[in-house]
């Protein structure tokens, strides 16, 4: 089993833990509501792709389970919150296969499991919610939780949709790695957090890509947290620096 270790911070005046296996950070634990939070599954992606004769390995969705299912035993959590972007399609659950959709049922049997829904639902149809409860976004503690982040929203916000990830250079290595994009608010706006892709196959953008500062603005200063050795690294991203080194939470 991939060991899971947690970094501890805090955001909108609450306590998190980045929850890391292998030392990469994919999901986000909430103390307060004892609940897991998760962004872009994307469940079932390689067999949508295999319709189209782009053959990938068809255990896309049970690798990506096993991640949500492991960062729940590990924390405790009783809830599950997913950020949108949960099947590739709308067809999805209809293509899973056994071993696949019976850990997903188990999963939404044994959790208070929410679907937040995301552009990839709504683009090719609202997927039915195979158990769970179906919403478009919701607000918890005074925190919005929905798939895209919105540049009018005042209050404190968690988001998915842009899969972020940090490119460093250490000792000529290239290394990169899935990470959160936190936004520190600018006048009496709360802080905001875009959570990296939870899904096995989903690819990255890079977390300095003006698309997500955008998104994220107005903001007085916008940083990469990326966990390390059971604490959060942070690396400004904005206003922009080189990016080579970072201080932890």
């Amino acid at each position: 089993m991939v060991p899971v270790s947690f970094a501890p911070f805090e955001f909108a005046g609450q306590a998190w833990r980045m929850v890391a296996d292998a030392g990469i950070g994919r999901a986000l634990y909430w103390e307060r509501e004892n609940a897991l939070i998760v962004a872009d599954l994307h469940l079932e992606k390689a067999s949508f792709y295999a319709q189209t004769g782009q053959m990938l390995p068809p255990y896309d969705s049970r690798e990506t389970l096993e991640r949500v299912a492991q960062a729940v035993r590990a924390t405790g959590a009783r809830r599950v919150f997913t950020l949108g972007d949960n099947f590739h399609d709308a067809a999805g659950p209809e293509r899973m296969e056994p071993h696949a959709r019976g850990m997903l049922d188990a999963l939404t049997r044994a959790l208070d499991w929410v679907w937040i829904t995301g552009n990839h639902d709504e683009k090719h149809g609202e997927a039915a919610a195979p158990g769970g409860t179906q919403v478009t976004e919701m607000e918890i503690a005074g925190i919005v939780l929905r798939h895209i982040a919105r540049a009018d929203e005042m209050r404190p916000e968690l988001s998915g949709h842009f899969h972020p990830r940090l490119q460093l250079s250490l000792r000529g290595r290239r290394i990169v790695r899935p990470c959160a994009v936190v936004a520190h608010g600018s006048g009496n706006r709360g802080g905001r957090m875009v959570l990296p892709a939870c899904g096995a196959l989903t690819g990255g953008m890079n977390a300095d890509d003006p698309a997500i500062v955008a998104a994220l603005q107005p903001a007085r200063t916008i940083e990469a947290a990326v966990p390390a050795a059971g604490k959060l690294l942070r690396f400004p991203l904005w206003p922009a620096s080189t990016k080579t080194g970072g201080k932890a939470a």
